[in-house]
């Protein structure tokens, strides 16, 4: 059972709220219940969000946790008067020293992600994300030379959502190849790769992890065996050191870890964030 409710306040999308949050309360041993409240953006939406954390609070017997992102003084104002919660407003503990220090006045802007249609970052990030899917698996030879970052690795190594969080977290255009038997057999590259090598980055994966993996796509196949695991991930992971391929294994990664090692080692020159 949870052992106490978080909740995320925002004005926003509440994305903001909840990655900070996150980040926080992973120091902690506990499992929190979570609940986003984005879009708390006037007034009546605040008692209304206030009205929930209090009900929590009482049903519950503890105070939930409140994180805020909230710019609008005249909301947060509801919030920090009438809220029964331990209230955390990330934007006063941040912004306001800032502003002191800095001896300039935020816009208060709400969220990133406001007004998206005059963004040439946010229009980037779409396009790197329409890359990513058209160069997922393979499927495409095309525009390589647009490609920030090529994956390379056996199928089922991680290299699809690695491709996609690089496209969405920082707008990176990222496509990636599986490595498969006829490549093994020939004992090199997709030829389509030659000429982008400065831009290849391989995942490895453990081969008892990899079956794992697989049987749950294909289970008691060939494809997901362990002894044809063993044989692909040793095959793979000789072809790029052969290539000088510089690469990770993600066997206890997540995908975090996984896309800033890929950025320490590639760093390519353009980045969105």
């Amino acid at each position: 059972m949870p052992n106490r409710t978080v909740f995320y306040v925002s004005d926003g999308t509440g994305i903001t709220a909840e990655t900070f949050g996150n980040a926080i309360l992973a120091q902690f041993e506990m499992k929190p219940r979570h609940v986003r409240l984005p879009f708390v953006d006037t007034v009546d939406k605040a008692h209304q969000a206030v009205r929930q954390i209090n009900h929590t609070a009482t049903v519950e017997g503890k105070k939930p946790i409140v994180f805020t992102t909230l710019v609008n003084m005249e909301v947060l104002r509801v919030i920090q008067d009438g809220c029964q919660g331990m209230l955390l407003d990330m934007f006063g503990t941040f912004v306001r020293p800032l502003e002191t220090e800095l001896g300039l006045t935020s816009n208060h802007r709400i969220g990133r992600f406001s007004d998206v249609s005059k963004s040439q970052e946010y229009h980037d990030r779409i396009e790197a994300i329409n890359f990513s899917l058209a160069h997922d698996d393979g499927q495409s030879n095309r525009d390589l030379e647009q490609a920030d970052v090529i994956l390379v690795g056996v199928s089922r190594s991680g290299k699809t959502p690695t491709s996609l969080y690089l496209a969405m977290q920082y707008g990176l255009k990222a496509a990636n190849y599986p490595l498969i038997p006829e490549d093994f057999e020939r004992k090199q590259l997709p030829p389509a790769l030659v000429p982008h090598l400065k831009k290849i980055f391989g995942l490895s994966i453990s081969p008892d992890r990899l079956s794992e993996i697989r049987n749950e796509r294909r289970p008691n196949s060939r494809y997901a065996s362990l002894e044809s695991c063993r044989h692909e991930v040793s095959d793979a992971e000789s072809m790029m050191r052969r290539a000088g391929i510089r690469w990770l294994s993600t066997t206890t990664k997540s995908i975090e870890e996984i896309a800033t090692t890929i950025l320490q080692e590639i760093r390519p020159e353009r980045l969105v964030y």
